[in-house]
């Protein structure tokens, strides 16, 4: 699917008023003050969402880093949070490779791409909110920064002759992202997920699945470009440990 400019802006915006107004704007709920901090990690499974497209498979990566989470109040039965995380991404795309006649070559490719990503999310929760478990929807923005990529690519190269000039032989032509460097470093798109946490006297115990749809571009997009599309997408499967910090007494 591809969007405009505007489409991805309104998308991004909505993803902002979720993530920050929702756990907030409803004072009719019994009202908390609760803060609770930790680590995950996880597990990234990778694609980029190219137009004209380009065949792969996931690209597996790591992601993991610190989580805060502020709990504002449970409103008729729902526990609403918003819970930052400050993470590190390996994130990058893996090719499936086919010759122009349909036949699957030998050759390799993958781009690899880290990122500092920040997902801002509200976490709303049914279920046991002190100890016990509970279900929640995670859903908010989340941008990211790249601060390294390479490529990897196997010795077998199948190539073409065309016109006297010799390019990769590729299903439907496409190449042009093979030795192409990054356009943008800012990546920024939404977030959405469901999870289930076991609240014990030892802290808070987490299992999360998201999908991340990039609404912004790798490479440049304008009519003179390769691709019209070169954005991020990815499920994450992460676990979470969190304590909470106590609060001070007056």
């Amino acid at each position: 699917m591809h969007l405009t400019l505007c489409q991805r802006s309104a998308l991004l915006f909505s993803a902002i008023f979720l993530s920050t107004a929702l756990p907030t704007a409803a004072q009719l709920g019994a009202q908390r003050n609760d803060w609770a901090i930790g680590a995950n990690t996880g597990l990234s499974l990778n694609q980029v969402s190219f137009n004209p497209g380009v065949r792969q498979t996931y690209c597996p990566g790591g992601v993991w880093g610190f989580t805060a989470r502020y709990t504002s109040e449970r409103y008729y039965g729902l526990i609403c949070a918003l819970q930052i995380e400050a993470n590190y991404w390996q994130a990058g795309w893996k090719e499936d490779i086919y010759s122009s006649q349909g036949k699957k070559l030998p050759d390799s490719y993958t781009r690899k791409i880290n990122y500092i990503q920040l997902p801002i999310l509200a976490n709303l929760g049914l279920g046991n909110e002190y100890k016990g478990l509970k279900g929640f929807l995670l859903a908010g923005p989340q941008i990211s920064y790249a601060i390294a990529d390479h490529e990897e690519r196997s010795s077998t190269w199948t190539t073409t002759t065309t016109n006297g000039q010799e390019t990769p032989d590729r299903s439907n032509n496409v190449y042009a992202q093979y030795g192409k460097a990054l356009d943008h470093k800012i990546d920024y798109g939404i977030t959405a997920g469901l999870g289930i946490e076991l609240t014990t006297g030892i802290g808070h115990f987490i299992v999360d699945a998201r999908y991340y749809y990039g609404l912004s571009d790798l490479f440049g997009n304008a009519k003179k470009d390769p691709f019209s599309r070169s954005a991020n997408g990815a499920i994450m499967a992460k676990v979470t440990y969190l304590i909470n910090i106590p609060k001070s007494k007056n």
